[in-house]
C-alpha cells in the first residue's frame, strides 16, 4: 500500500522537465510505466476472479455425471507451469543499469553547471557598476582596444569608422 501512494505522490511530469533528461531515457521510462499499469490492471483483474470450481453444482445439473467426474480427475491431476522468467530480471536488470549510469552521467552534468553558473553568479555579484569604470579598467580588461587606439593616434585618425553612420554627426558646423 505504501508503495501506492508513493508512485502516486510522485510527479513523472515535473521529474522529465527538471532533471534535463534525454529523450531516449523520458521515453524508455514512460513505456515502463505503461507496462507496469497494464500489468497491474491484469492481476488486479485476475485476482478479483473465483479460484475455485463447484462440481457439485455441475453434478446437479448435468445429466453426464461421467462428463464430471473427469473434468475433477483433469483439475486434480492439474500442475501449475513454472517459467522461467531469469532472462526477464536480467533484462530489467540491464535496463536498470542503463537507467541508473545515465542518471549519474545527467547528475554529473547537472552539477558541472550548477558549479559554472554559481561562478558566473559569484562574478556578476562582485562586478563593478558600469558607470564605475574607468579608461584603464576597460584597457587592462581588453588590451586590443588600447593597441586599436594607440594605432589610430599613431596614423592621425581621430574618427572611428563607421561611427557617423550609426550616431550621426555631432559637430555643429
Amino acid at each position: 500500500m505504501a508503495s501506492k501512494a508513493a508512485v502516486a505522490a510522485v510527479d513523472f511530469t515535473r521529474i522529465y522537465s527538471t532533471l534535463g533528461l534525454g529523450k531516449d531515457t523520458i521515453a524508455a521510462l514512460q513505456a515502463f510505466r505503461k507496462r507496469h499499469g497494464d500489468a497491474q490492471r491484469l492481476q488486479s483483474q485476475y485476482a478479483s476472479q473465483p479460484t475455485t470450481v463447484d462440481l457439485a453444482h455441475y453434478r446437479s445439473v448435468l445429466k453426464n455425471k461421467a462428463i464430471v467426474d473427469e473434468a475433477e480427475k483433469l483439475l486434480k491431476e492439474f500442475k501449475v507451469v513454472t517459467y522461467d522468467v531469469s532472462a526477464h530480471v536480467k533484462a530489467i536488470e540491464t535496463f536498470e543499469a542503463k537507467a541508473v549510469e545515465k542518471a549519474q552521467a545527467t547528475a554529473a552534468q547537472i552539477d558541472v553547471e550548477l558549479k559554472e553558473l554559481q561562478a558566473t553568479l559569484a562574478n556578476i555579484e562582485e562586478a563593478r557598476p558600469f558607470e564605475d569604470l574607468t579608461v584603464e579598467d576597460v584597457g587592462n580588461a581588453h588590451p586590443r582596444i588600447l593597441e586599436a587606439v594607440e594605432t589610430m593616434v599613431q596614423k592621425g585618425k581621430w574618427t572611428v569608422p563607421g561611427y557617423k553612420e550609426k550616431f550621426g554627426d555631432l559637430s555643429l558646423m
